[in-house]
Order: C-alpha cells, then structure tokens, then sequence
C-alpha cells in the first residue's frame, strides 16, 4: 500500500512517497535525487535506537557516507543553542553545499534540522523522514522551519523546502498513544477546514485514540489525504501571504497555552486540540457556524483521546497578551482562523478580547 503525492511548487517542487517497509529504502530514494555524497542523520536517541541502524545501513549501502547528531528530546530544547551544536557537527563532519540533511524524527527534529540545512553554507539539501503523526501530516510538509524563542514559539525561522518527505507508516507501531492523539488533532484539522470527506469519514470510525485501532486502509486514508491538504494549500499559497494562514487552524490560542504552561505539561497536538475547541466556540459566539457543528467537532476531538477542555489555572489575560506576539499579527490586530461549516474557515481580524476572553473562560475545566 503506497501512494505518492507531489508539491508543485514553481522553484523547489518535491515529492511526498507513502509507502509501508520504505525507511529500509531511503538510500535508493536519495540516490534518485543525485545528491552529494556526504549526508548528516539527525534524531533523538530514542528515534536513533528504534530506526538508526536501518537507516544508516540503507544510506551506506546506496553509497552515502552517513554521520549523525542527536538532538535532545523534547520542544525545550528547540532552541538557538541546540542549532549551533547542530552547525559544530556539520562543520567536524566538512559537510559541503551538495551534503543533505535527515531528519528523522518528530515536528521538533524537522523544524530544527531544516533551520540548520537552511542556515550552513546558506542552503543545503534537505530531506524530511517523519516518525510521528503530527510530523507525517504537518510538520514535515511545507518549508517551515525555526526554533522558539523564549517569549514565542517558532519566532525564529525560515522558509526552505525539502527534496523529498519520507513517510513509513510502519513506524508508528512504536509511537507512545499520547504522541500518536497529538497527531490526530491535525488530521482533524484539516477535516474542519479543508475536507468534509474526511472529516465525515473519521466520524463513522468507532475509535481513533490508538494506532493499534487503526486499519492499515483507514491510516492510508488518513496520511493521504492529510498530506493532500497540505500540499493543495501549500501549493497555493507557499509563504503565508494568504491562504495557508488557515493551516494554523486551532493554533493562535493554541501556542498561548504551550508557552503559558512551558512546552512540557501539553503537548502541541493536546494545545492545537484546545485552540480548535476555543476558535468553535469564538465562531458560535459570532453566529459564523452552528452550535451542531461545534459539538461535531469537539466530540471528533474527544474521541480521538484529545482534550476539550483548557486547563481551570490558564491565566486567561495572559493568554490574550500573546496573541500580540503571534506570526499572524497583521498591522497590531490579531488575525483569527475560524470555522464557517465544516470543511471551510475563514480568517478574520474582528473579534475582540472580550469575545476571546469568554471564549476561554467559557471551556475551562470546572
């Protein structure tokens, strides 16, 4: 069960390859791409004890020199300090401007491993092999990459696509239940603002809290259509000057709680889950879409073991303080993606502190 889905994008098109058993193969799909000899894996020793050996077996066997760098777990370390180690290994290693990058790992690997390809030698190739839902099905399409800041989350960052995103579905038979839930709030996502289909389709499945309740088919489905998404979106709109701003559906209020509980206690899909939960409830408050289809939603994210709730001590002011510093601020106002039905969203300036405030007081946890 495979299927490739291509990013037309007009200067650095690529594609993205979903097939079972490919990480085995990742040296043939790079050979392909005619590129530099030199490649550098970069991962966390958790990925690197599961996967590493495979990977570094497929990279020497297609003719590769392969050389690695771990990267702590965790988005505390999504920092400039863990780049400049990154560059130091880069530098030992003499990687040249026709060396590649690998990540191979979650969201945090990605974006901090493509900021590094972006940033040495300004410019480097770069490929993507995402082991986590979330990363399969966001974070490793679409160029973005960057590293926190201590007041924001991805402030820091660049523009700058791979060569090629590697999915192997096979791996997330080792992904922890609660990363694998963080994934399914941006499948969700892209049901609510982009494809009824699949959001109807996720609502006749009886559970999807655990991979292991997954059909093959249904993950297939699931992984296509979601990386479709992305790419319809991304192919129109490549640096967010309009419309890929809907991708961060969930997000504006979301990055507040991360930040506002330290990137630790909730994990990004658990903050996107809220945020979505928050913008439904913005969007009923606005009469924008009905009371039906935000209970749609919030049962859709309840059953994929996502909370609906944001925590009862979030400081509600703050959380609306750095909506100010979020990447979609436009001339000072704050620009909200919000549902209009499902499958579609529109992004609005209009809506008030007042509105957001009640909003989060209103789904706080008793």
């Amino acid at each position: 069960m495979s299927s490739v889905i291509p990013v037309r994008l007009p200067e650095n098109p690529y594609e993205i390859a979903i097939a079972y058993g490919s990480l085995n193969q990742l040296g043939n799909y790079l050979k392909q791409l005619n590129l530099g000899k030199k490649v550098l894996l970069v991962s966390n020793q958790e990925i690197f004890d599961h996967y590493g050996k495979i990977v570094i077996t497929s990279l020497q066997e297609a003719g590769f020199d392969a050389y690695t760098h771990a990267i702590p777990e965790g988005e505390v370390h999504k920092t400039l300090d863990s780049i400049a180690r990154l560059y130091d290994t880069a530098l030992e290693n003499r990687l040249e401007r026709s060396s590649t990058m690998v990540a191979l790992g979650g969201g945090v690997v990605g974006d901090m491993t493509g900021f590094a390809a972006a940033t040495w030698l300004r410019g480097i190739n770069f490929v993507q092999v995402p082991t986590s839902l979330l990363a399969m099905v966001d974070a490793s399409i679409g160029g973005k990459t960057g590293v926190n800041h201590p007041n924001g989350k991805n402030l820091i960052g660049a523009f700058y696509q791979p060569r090629l995103v590697l999915i192997d579905p096979q791996v997330l038979k080792t992904l922890p239940v609660r990363e694998f839930r963080a994934g399914m709030a941006e499948v969700i996502k892209y049901g609510v603002i982009w494809d009824e289909d699949l959001f109807a389709k996720l609502e006749q499945e009886e559970r999807l809290d655990d991979f292991a309740g997954l059909s093959e088919e249904l993950l297939q489905i699931i992984l296509t259509r979601s990386c479709q998404a992305k790419a319809d979106v991304v192919q129109e709109d490549e640096k967010e000057a309009g419309l890929r701003a809907i991708l961060n559906y969930g997000h504006t209020i979301g990055h507040g709680i991360e930040s506002l509980t330290g990137y630790s206690a909730i994990n990004h899909g658990e903050a996107v889950a809220m945020g979505m939960v928050a913008a439904g409830r913005i969007a009923t408050k606005l009469e924008m879409w009905t009371q039906e289809e935000e209970k749609r939603q919030n049962n859709l994210i309840q059953k994929a073991g996502l909370p609906i709730y944001i925590p009862a001590n979030l400081d509600s002011e703050a959380a609306i303080a750095l909506l100010q510093t979020d990447k979609k601020v436009k001339a000072g106002k704050v620009r909200f993606i919000l549902p209009t039905e499902i499958g579609k969203v529109t992004i609005t300036d209009r809506v008030s502190s007042d509105i957001v405030r009640e909003a989060i007081d209103e789904i706080k946890a008793a």
